[in-house]
């Protein structure tokens, strides 16, 4: 069994995801095996700290000992999950695992900074230890479904996407919410986004991307009116469309999680992540200058 440690509690997911590992206060057909909670950090928060004394509460009556400072956990685990709802924690919570070699998922988003997400990138490759970071909604059963028929459908030649994406100051743009939509893009289209136009405003966000083959992908991120994730796939062969059922996606993605800890490699290449957090940045380049083309800078050194 993978003893994993959770460090800062002012996300949901510190709760639903100890539920389903642990095997705990929740339908079994949500249980996933292989590794289970074993020690907690509640950490701080600066976007959302009303939520840390309730989740500890709850994490204290599931039996998850807790300890003051992240590092504390070294040596009482094999693997850590970085919860914290702020991408720009992320870095400085990351990497004291990292340097001790322990495998990390962090939660989305990767981070708030173009240079950050490389740098971490780099640390868990020299280190020799996997990292994985991605929105839940990459692994709805609709999505995972959608590239299960690859044969039938051919190939996705563009996607349309939606998501809500309400904003906050502390993860800006897109890093905030809109990142699921943006997860679910690059889930159907695949790395290799080269460029970006944007358009936001109050209500909504609006990112076209042209992939290096040709490709057209969009994202809408919405604001105003009803809020839904769901996508569109126009293929060779057909013209898929469909909302996302989002009551399985804590436990797929934590299927995921959990294998990568076993095997020691990732569902998705970190390049693919460092891209995203590329393809956010560029989006808000693109909408402060009035949706000019804007291209995105994802090289990893």
């Amino acid at each position: 069994m993978i003893r994993l440690g959770i460090v800062d509690f002012d996300t949901s997911h510190v709760v639903e995801f100890t539920k389903r590992l642990n095997h705990i206060d929740i339908d079994q057909e949500q249980w996933v095996d292989g590794a289970k909670v074993v020690v907690g950090c509640p950490g701080e928060s600066l976007l959302s700290p009303e939520r840390i004394p309730g989740y500890t509460k709850q994490m204290q009556e599931y039996g998850v000992p807790l300890v003051d400072t992240p590092e504390e956990m070294i040596g009482q685990i094999d693997a850590v999950l970085i919860e914290s709802v702020e991408g720009s924690f992320h870095y400085e919570r990351a990497v004291p695992f990292l340097e001790a070699g322990l495998p990390a998922f962090v939660d989305k988003p990767l981070t708030c900074d173009l240079a950050q997400a490389k740098e971490l990138a780099a640390l868990a490759q020299s280190n020799g230890v996997p990292i994985f970071t991605c929105s839940s909604l990459r692994y709805g059963l609709e999505v995972v479904e959608m590239k299960s028929k690859a044969n039938e459908t051919g190939k996705i030649l563009g996607a349309e996407v939606s998501s809500p994406a309400p904003l906050h100051p502390r993860n800006p743009g897109l890093f905030h919410y809109g990142l699921h939509g943006v997860e679910t893009l690059y889930a159907l289209m695949g790395p290799g986004c080269e460029a970006v136009w944007s358009a936001s405003n109050d209500d909504v966000d609006v990112v076209t991307g042209c992939w290096k083959d040709g490709r057209i992908g969009t994202m809408r991120g919405i604001r105003r009116g009803t809020p839904g994730y769901g996508f569109t796939a126009y293929c060779e062969n057909s013209i898929v469309r469909t909302s996302i059922n989002a009551s399985y996606i804590y436990r797929e993605l934590l299927k995921q999680i959990v294998q990568m800890f076993e095997t020691g490699k990732p569902p998705i290449d970190i390049s693919e992540s460092i891209e995203i957090v590329a393809f956010i940045e560029a989006a808000a380049k693109s909408a402060a200058n009035d949706g000019a083309k804007t291209a995105l800078d994802y090289t990893v050194e």
